[in-house]
């Protein structure tokens, strides 16, 4: 099979077809826009190489089945297409700069059936984007300034957290409320029950007296790195408990780290304005956590974030 041709400018997947992101073009009536009816998700490379594509596609599936969307394509075809895109876009990136890859599908058109549509059914796109390495490091450099902002994050009863759609109000609508006060900050909502749940595609985990603690996942979307950080820490015989923790938890921390698809673990300095601990960024149980998954990934993914600072 000849090797595909290289574009200078990246590729997407639409709905059976490999074209310039540009020609991407989802109608004004497709439920997503309308409604964000439709799943996605979003894993990273180290190294120009994907991480838990797999597992990332396993949830996005179960997203797609909570949903009760078919997108027409089998978890093993959605991994190869995966790798396809990144393959047709990879040589756009510099040594020093990775992906997220990313897998969305909506419900579709709602067809009123005089517009001719082509295509009505379920919209697929597999898409890369670089990392805001730039964006982001300040964070590894400083720590992030984390704010519990007044909106709650959804009810399970009323939306599955665990589900990752396109509706991202109730997140977007929170972290507003939390970088009005701290432009930089990063929102962590609460629960219905007055609990830490989680940010935009990020989990929080608290350290006290050298153990470690997480929310449980049926208040938030299990994140995949989150899983890999508690597989670390199971690794390196540190004890973790997945159980509620609430702000007074939360103040009296000895460290608070978060991870996400980007980040990776991130060390956090202050909390609702008050600083973490003693103040060091990191603390030595998310160093040594962040240097058993830096071992892992075979990349140091903290010196990534640094050099563009």
């Amino acid at each position: 099979m000849s090797a595909p041709p290289r574009s200078n400018e990246r590729v997407a997947y639409f709905n059976g077809e490999y074209v310039p992101e540009r020609e991407v073009v989802v109608p004004f009536r497709d439920r997503s826009f309308k409604y964000g009816d439709a799943a996605f998700d979003m894993t990273r490379t180290f190294n120009h190489r994907p991480f838990k594509l797999r597992e990332h596609i396993d949830r996005f599936y179960k997203s797609l089945r909570y949903l009760r969307i078919d997108p027409g394509l089998s978890p093993e075809e959605m991994i190869r297409i995966s790798e396809e895109v990144l393959t047709r876009n990879v040589h756009l990136l510099g040594p020093d700069e990775d992906y997220w890859i990313g897998q969305r599908v909506s419900r579709g058109v709602d067809a009123v059936g005089d517009e001719g549509w082509q295509h009505t059914g379920p919209n697929v796109i597999v898409e890369c984007m670089p990392l805001p390495l730039k964006q982001r490091a300040r964070q590894f450099r400083d720590g992030v300034d984390i704010v519990v902002p007044a909106v709650r994050r959804t009810s399970p009863d009323a939306l599955s957290p665990r589900a990752k759609t396109h509706n991202y109000l109730n997140l977007i609508t929170a972290d507003m409320d939390a970088k009005a006060s701290n432009p930089q900050a990063w929102s962590i909502l609460l629960d219905v029950n007055g609990n830490l749940a989680e940010g935009t595609g990020s989990n929080i985990f608290l350290v006290q007296d050298g153990e470690i603690y997480t929310p449980r996942d049926q208040f938030v979307l299990p994140g995949v790195s989150r899983q890999t950080a508690i597989d670390l820490a199971a690794q390196e015989g540190i004890p973790l408990h997945q159980r509620d923790v609430d702000l007074y938890d939360a103040f009296n921390a000895d460290e608070i780290f978060i991870t996400s698809t980007s980040w990776c673990i991130v060390p956090a300095r202050t909390f609702n304005g008050q600083t973490i601990g003693n103040g060091a960024v990191p603390g030595p149980i998310t160093k040594r956590l962040t240097d058993a998954y830096v071992r892992f990934v075979d990349c140091d993914f903290v010196s990534q974030y640094l050099k563009h600072a």
